[in-house]
C-alpha cells in the first residue's frame, strides 16, 4: 500500500511540477525504498511499531526568554521556554553520527507542507534523490517546517514517526506532525533556537 501511495504521489509531482522533477518519478520512488527513506536509514522500517513520545508541560531551568526554543541533542528532546520556570518538552529525531551540530539561530521562516529540496552536500551523498518532492503527506518534512537562519536546517514534521527519539537525520530535527503542528502554532518567526549536545 505504501509503494502505491508513494508511485501516485510521485507521478502527480512530476505532471504538475515540469523540469524541477526532472530525475522522474519512479527513480525518485527507488531511491526512497533502496535507501530506507530520503535520508538513508532504516530505523524501525521492517516493523514500522514505535512508542509514540508524549508532549508535556515540565518544569525546565535556564535563563531563557518565554518563545525561546531549546534542543537538547543529547536528550532528543526540543523544549518551548514558555516562562515562569516551564517548559514544553517534545520528542523529536536528531542528527545521525557525523551530522550532529549546536549554536544558535533563528527562525527566519515558518511553512505549512513545504516542499523538499534536498541540499547539494545531501544530493552529492545520495545521487539518486529526486530534485524536489512537493508538500503533502508523503513529503519528507511533514506537515510544517521552521527554517532555521540561513542554514540548510529546520524544525520539522515527518512521514516516519517511528524516528523520533533516533538520530538518523542530516542535522534538521524532527518531530510527529502532531506535534510540529502544536509547536509551529506556538514559535514566531523571529524566536531564538539554542541547540546544545
Amino acid at each position: 500500500m505504501r509503494k502505491m501511495i508513494l508511485a501516485v504521489a510521485a507521478i502527480a509531482a512530476a505532471m504538475t511540477s515540469g523540469s524541477a522533477y526532472a530525475q522522474g518519478p519512479l527513480a525518485a520512488l527507488r531511491a526512497y525504498e533502496q535507501n530506507g527513506g530520503y535520508e538513508g536509514h532504516k530505523a524501525g522500517m521492517g516493523s514500522k511499531s514505535w512508542t509514540r513520545i508524549p508532549r508535556e508541560e515540565v518544569e525546565f531551568a535556564g535563563n531563557y526568554k518565554p518563545g525561546t526554543v531549546v534542543v537538547n541533542t543529547t536528550e532528543r528532546r526540543l523544549y518551548l521556554v514558555i516562562g515562569d520556570g516551564k517548559a514544553l518538552k517534545y520528542g523529536i529525531g536528531v542528527g545521525r553520527p557525523g551530522f550532529e551540530w549546536a549554536g544558535t539561530h533563528r527562525v527566519t521562516r515558518k511553512a505549512e507542507w513545504p516542499g523538499w529540496t534536498p541540499p547539494p552536500p545531501m544530493r552529492k551523498r545520495q545521487p539518486d534523490l529526486p530534485q524536489h518532492v512537493p508538500g503533502g503527506p508523503n513529503n519528507p518534512l511533514g506537515a510544517r517546517a521552521m527554517y532555521l537562519g540561513s542554514s540548510w536546517y529546520r524544525i520539522h514534521g515527518s512521514n516516519e514517526p517511528w524516528t523520533i527519539g533516533q538520530a538518523v537525520s542530516s542535522g534538521c530535527f524532527r518531530m510527529t506532525n502532531e506535534d510540529v503542528i502544536d509547536l509551529y502554532e506556538r514559535v514566531k518567526v523571529g524566536a531564538q533556537v539554542v541547540v546544545v549536545r
